[in-house]
């Protein structure tokens, strides 16, 4: 047991007494024993702060901490200073692993060095509370099956949720951990350890139920509004790939399409063009920026392309065409939502 490394798990909490419960049940269920708990208590008004001094008192691997309330990145930040463990996993107070989360995390790590970020397939809980939308989420969330289809997605939204986040300590400290910039801190990190060069991979299985509520964060907080995530993959694109700078066609010209335009305009890239195969958009002008038909968009070959809508299925079909004109994914188009 000695030799297998330590897993510190980041647990922060608000009011979480009502599931609370079930989350450090979970925990002690794991086949993988090899583990510590660092829970920050984030300004809790309800039991949440006894209930975990109740758990670290039977458990030494436990350790309790208190604060705030100053935010789930703060909270998040002061349990990553008190970790030692060689990995971190995330966990929330108010979602249940299954037993072999971090028994089969572990060894999809230990078995590629280049692997620095996996989640797994998640499954949003209960039923009763869980809408279409959610259930699209969850699909696209758990189809990517490969580090390379993974990493194709990173501009569409975050491609690993992150209550099941499973991280190598050390490159998460050289990119700098959390960060709260008004944006979604999950997605603002899984993009810079894949634009420093890290992996990201993903346990093919269902190890996470995600209880889907209408007091959760992303539901209730700006952070992670659709403004904020655009604002996050713009600023990371622009980032990983300077050539952007030159100016970038963006193919989709309905909601999708515009509101990124004027997001690239914002922070000072030129939209040379739109592109869209809907003939009474062709021609149109948005501002400042034509509408061209396919062929006369992929003949812009000195620009950023960006296979812009929100449909998989349209995405699909845009990958295709870029491909087949002589375009190379991550290399001079992604695609994005």
């Amino acid at each position: 047991m000695s030799l297998l490394p330590l897993i510190s798990v980041l647990l922060p909490v608000r009011n979480g007494e009502a599931y609370l419960p079930e989350a450090i049940a979970s925990i002690e269920a794991q086949t993988y024993r090899k583990y510590e708990v660092i829970a920050v208590d984030d300004g809790s008004t309800d039991d949440s702060f006894d209930l975990l001094e109740q758990w670290a008192e039977r458990d030494g691997r436990v350790r309790v901490f208190q604060q705030g309330p100053e935010g789930i990145v703060s909270a998040l930040e002061l349990a990553r200073s008190q970790a030692t463990g060689f990995h971190l996993a995330r966990m929330d107070a108010d979602d249940i692993a299954s037993p072999y989360r971090f028994e089969l995390q572990t060894q999809l790590m230990e078995s590629d060095s280049t692997l620095v970020l996996c989640g797994c397939e998640v499954e949003y809980f209960p039923k009763e509370n869980v809408k279409d939308g959610a259930l699209r989420y969850q699909e696209w969330l758990n189809s990517p099956a490969t580090s390379e289809e993974i990493a194709k997605e990173v501009f569409v939204e975050c491609p690993l949720a992150h209550p099941a986040f499973f991280m190598r300590a050390d490159a998460i400290a050289s990119v700098g951990g959390y960060r709260d910039l008004g944006w979604p801190e999950d997605y603002d990190l899984l993009l810079r350890v894949w634009r420093s060069g890290g992996r990201l991979a993903k346990v093919p299985a269902v190890l996470m139920q995600w209880r889907e509520t209408p007091q959760r964060l992303s539901r209730t907080n700006q952070r992670y509004s659709l403004d904020a995530f655009r604002r996050c993959k713009v600023h990371h694109l622009v980032s990983a790939f300077p050539t952007s700078a030159r100016g970038v066609v963006i193919w989709g010209a309905g909601r999708v399409g515009k509101a990124l335009g004027r997001e690239f305009t914002r922070v000072g890239v030129p939209v040379v063009a739109y592109a869209d195969v809907n003939p009474r958009k062709i021609g149109q002008n948005i501002h400042g920026a034509p509408v061209l038909n396919a062929d006369a968009a992929v003949g812009l070959s000195d620009v950023f392309h960006l296979a812009s809508v929100g449909q998989e299925g349209a995405r699909h079909v845009l990958r295709k065409l870029l491909s087949r004109a002589g375009y190379h994914e991550l290399k001079n188009f992604v695609v994005m939502a």
